[in-house]
């Protein structure tokens, strides 16, 4: 239930903002799109804070928990370069603009998509959100990410048009796999592990917060397979030297 309702968020968000955008002068829309970059920012700015999580640290031994991330974001950036994750998730906003028949920028649909689905797929709610959900305890975390993700989706939809409503594919897909595997396989995740993917995912939303700001384009994609390098990591070590 939890997916399901922060899919509907987020297509009820995008047609609001779609619906918005087309009476709001382009330097309000700006603003506004602006605003969401400056609090995605923040978000994972406070993200990082797991870095000195006790468990997180304990787990890592001598090894300083930031060197555990900087790993995991080096693995993760070469692998996803080579799997040219970037590049593929362009091609499929390019597809759907096609396939739909999509109006407005090319390039802001594609844009509008790519940077949407980053923000809402990577954040730590929707890895605990969807454990959660998985184990049986509720949806009260996706539950409020559903909240943020539909306001959040009124803002960009606003100024980047109906490429937003379809970062709900990826979000369905991945949060979907999530709650399956816990359901499947119990609590798959230690704290330190959760701690891991937290602070590396922080780091990849100040990334996604300077393409929303478009001060850089970093490619956030690439460096997706880092979310899964930071706990296979910490595993490593809190087997051979964690406390």
């Amino acid at each position: 239930m939890g997916t399901l309702i922060n899919v509907l968020a987020i297509l009820a968000g995008s047609a609001i903002g779609v619906l918005l955008g087309n009476r709001l002068p382009e330097k309000m829309s700006r603003t506004l799109t602006d605003a969401m970059g400056l609090i995605v920012l923040v978000i994972g700015a406070l993200n990082l804070a797991d870095l000195s999580d006790e468990a997180f640290a304990n787990a890592t031994g001598v090894f300083p928990t930031i060197l555990v991330v900087l790993a995991a974001l080096l693995l993760g950036g070469v692998t996803g370069s080579l799997l040219k994750i970037e590049e593929r998730l362009e091609q499929f906003g390019v597809w759907l603009q096609a396939k739909t028949k999509g109006k407005g920028d090319k390039d802001q649909f594609i844009q509008g998509f790519v940077n949407a689905a980053l923000l809402f797929t990577i954040g730590p709610m929707a890895v605990l959100g969807a454990l959660q959900d998985g184990l049986g305890d509720g949806f009260e975390i996706l539950a409020l990410k559903s909240t943020l993700d539909g306001f959040t989706s009124v803002a960009f939809a606003a100024t980047m048009g109906w490429g937003v409503a379809f970062s709900a594919i990826p979000v369905g897909l991945w949060q979907g796999l999530l709650t399956i595997l816990s359901a499947t396989l119990g609590n798959v995740l230690s704290q330190a592990a959760v701690a891991s993917i937290t602070a590396t995912g922080g780091i990849l939303l100040l990334g996604t917060g300077l393409r929303v700001l478009q001060i850089r384009m970093v490619s956030v994609a690439d460096l997706l397979p880092a979310l899964v390098f930071a706990p296979v990591i910490t595993l490593v070590l809190a087997t051979t030297l964690g406390q």
